[in-house]
């Protein structure tokens, strides 16, 4: 195409309507995108970033939070020792199925906490802080307000549903830079990539832990009203990002989407001229209306089977066909993405990196052969986890959602059994005593629930039962 001359474009003009045309967003249902450099709070992509969102399990970094300050200020430590209370205990799972009265460190719920998303062991932390879980939520409420987090409120310690629990992305990459910038050396507890309890490991649901390199934090959640929500943290070169995925459409989505948001604010450092200034994350500005309310796309009666964390690998490849919520020039780099060593989907496809899994246990801190003890006895202690239908709050996506990724717990739980053919009897459990030996421990409940001590070529007939009678009852009946 030929100019006159004092019409021809320069070359930069070209290049960049030709990148603002590849990034034109394609929305296909709601979604809260945002990255931010970590020391600075710079912006370097937001879609719908200030919009109001349910947070789900994203509320227990609060928690965490509020209870390390506490650690820190020296109103507890880490070996201070909580007690399951029977509020604790009734939570719906995910949880770890202490029953009350059962004992555990101020140090042992965290890392429960963050990496199994248990919900008991937000009360336990709340209780224990706060004197019950109203008060801590005034704690929350407080640090949020002065952490500068103006959309969030709280109702409840663990994210379950409930009307009043509100937040953005902008107001999660605020408290993701305060646990950097406030906790350095508490700072672990957000990319622990499994934790074993007895004899049983369980992974982080973050799938960016231990697959995508340099990943160094923080949560996922999920319930149905808000989605899959996910934030996350890498560093490169001596350079943190944090990535903030709010209503992604599955478990592996959200990691799908945060790798390829801290792939583009990676690739972006080289290019800055094309990308206008978005200002710091304090200063977005807040969107005034309801947060979205996606359980119909989520847990409606479309979906074969109930939502939860792992959901088919269907999602993989639709994430290569969609750049779902890539909006403006933040998302010019997209053609970048070929020249990436590896992508998002088939990075996150892989096993995690082998890693030693972080020993929690009940009781007071214990070191030597008494830490080799109470890990033994720990696979004695644990109790169903009973579901509930969201009878204890008002639920914001009328469901009794189990919070956060519970199937992925089952997930992890079978991967850790020694038999090669017991990951479909452990699958549909989806509480913490899915262990064999603590199954046989309960012999007054029907013998097609409890697939312990039988042969292992036996344990899938065994767990034909519940996996048809126990997913449902957590995310698939409306509770109202």
């Amino acid at each position: 195409m030929h100019f006159p001359r004092p019409l021809r474009p320069s070359l930069k003009w070209i290049l960049a309507v030709a990148m603002l045309a590849v990034a034109t967003p394609q929305m296909a249902q709601a979604e809260a995108l945002l990255v931010v450099e970590a020391d600075t709070g710079k912006v370097l992509q937001a879609d719908n970033a200030t919009m109001p969102w349910y947070p789900a399990s994203l509320s227990k970094l609060m928690t965490a939070y509020v209870t390390l300050k506490a650690v820190k200020d020296g109103r507890v430590s880490l070996d201070t020792l909580l007690t399951v209370s029977p509020t604790a205990s009734s939570q719906s799972p995910s949880k770890m199925g202490f029953r009350p009265g059962t004992q555990v460190t101020v140090d042992n719920a965290l890392k429960m906490m963050l990496v199994k998303s248990a919900n008991d062991m937000a009360v336990v932390l709340a209780e224990g802080i706060g004197g019950s879980i109203d008060g801590f939520a005034g704690e929350m409420n407080q640090t949020a307000q002065k952490l500068g987090m103006t959309q969030t409120s709280y109702v409840n310690p663990n994210g379950l549903p409930a009307d009043g629990q509100i937040t953005s992305a902008r107001d999660m990459a605020i408290l993701a830079r305060a646990i950097i910038r406030d906790l350095p050396e508490y700072e672990y507890f957000v990319h622990i990539p499994s934790i074993r309890f007895g004899h049983r490991i369980t992974q982080n649901f973050n799938k960016l832990i231990g697959r995508y390199p340099g990943a160094d934090g923080f949560k996922t959640g999920f319930i149905c009203a808000s989605g899959y929500n996910l934030v996350a943290s890498a560093t490169r070169d001596g350079k943190r990002l944090i990535a903030v995925v709010l209503g992604a459409s599955s478990g592996r989505m959200r990691a799908i989407r945060a790798a390829q948001l801290l792939d583009r604010g990676f690739a972006n450092n080289g290019l800055a001229w094309l990308r206008p200034s978005l200002g710091t994350v304090d200063n977005l500005v807040p969107i005034d209306s309801t947060p979205p309310n996606l359980r119909e796309e989520m847990c409606g009666a479309k979906h074969k089977r109930p939502a939860s964390d792992e959901d088919g690998e269907d999602t993989v490849a639709s994430a290569g066909a969609s750049t779902n919520g890539d909006s403006g020039v933040s998302f010019f780099a997209s053609g970048l993405q070929a020249a990436m060593p590896t992508k998002p989907a088939d990075m996150l496809a892989q096993p995690a990196a082998a890693s030693e899994p972080v020993v929690v246990y009940t009781g007071p801190t214990k070191t030597g052969a008494a830490l080799i003890a109470a890990v033994e006895a720990d696979t004695e202690k644990v109790q169903p986890a009973k579901r509930t239908k969201g009878k204890h709050t008002r639920v914001a996506g009328k469901k009794s959602d189990t919070a956060d990724d519970a199937k992925g717990d089952a997930k992890s739980t079978a991967k850790s059994a020694a038999k090669p053919d017991s990951k479909p009897a452990a699958k549909p459990v989806r509480h913490a005593n899915a262990k064999p030996d603590a199954a046989a421990a309960k012999p007054d409940k029907p013998a097609a629930a409890k697939p312990a001590g039988k042969p292992a070529a036996a344990k899938p007939k065994a767990a034909d039962k519940p996996k048809a009678d126990a997913k449902p009852k957590a995310d698939a009946k409306p509770a109202g």
